[in-house]
């Protein structure tokens, strides 16, 4: 937890979701619409997102979908007041954690080349670059890198 930010990380619920789309729409270019995130939350059993909240203010969010044993993370995002606090950390860990407790031992992500900051804080967790998806961004042809997480202790 950052020094003097109180909050908890709980499951991602319908009742995050207006707050969630006030930072989508804040942080991506292309943000995923409300029917995506909730479809995930509500149908599709290979989702698992975290919440990062204070009292009743969300602070950020991320997601995954599990693939057998790989976590492949579609969505991090935190509000833009809150940036650079270590809430990113957070919801990272708190992903690793959860994909290690559902049986995966891996962690995946795509994260567009001049997203410094994230890709600054992927390496910090340990994530891996492995290659790169030339053209993956709809909205400027963007290329992506993707990057690998091995999570260690992972139960069989």
């Amino acid at each position: 937890m950052s020094e003097g930010l109180s909050y908890e990380i709980v499951p991602l619920a319908e009742e995050h979701l207006d707050q969630l789309m006030a930072i989508e729409n804040a942080s991506f270019a292309v943000p995923w619409r409300r029917e995506e995130y909730l479809y995930d939350i509500k149908m599709n059993k290979l989702a698992h997102y975290v919440a990062v909240v204070a009292g009743d203010k969300l602070l950020g969010y991320g997601g995954m979908w599990l693939i057998f044993n790989e976590g492949h993370i579609n969505n991090i995002a935190i509000h833009p007041e809150m940036r650079g606090k270590r809430i990113g950390e957070a919801v990272l860990a708190a992903l690793s954690e959860l994909c290690c407790s559902l049986g995966g031992d891996r962690l995946t992500l795509e994260v567009r080349e001049s997203n410094l900051s994230a890709l600054r804080l992927y390496e910090r967790m340990g994530f891996v670059a492995a290659g790169i998806r030339p053209n993956y961004y709809s909205d400027n042809g963007e290329a992506a890198i993707i990057m690998w997480l091995q999570l260690t202790g992972v139960k069989k």
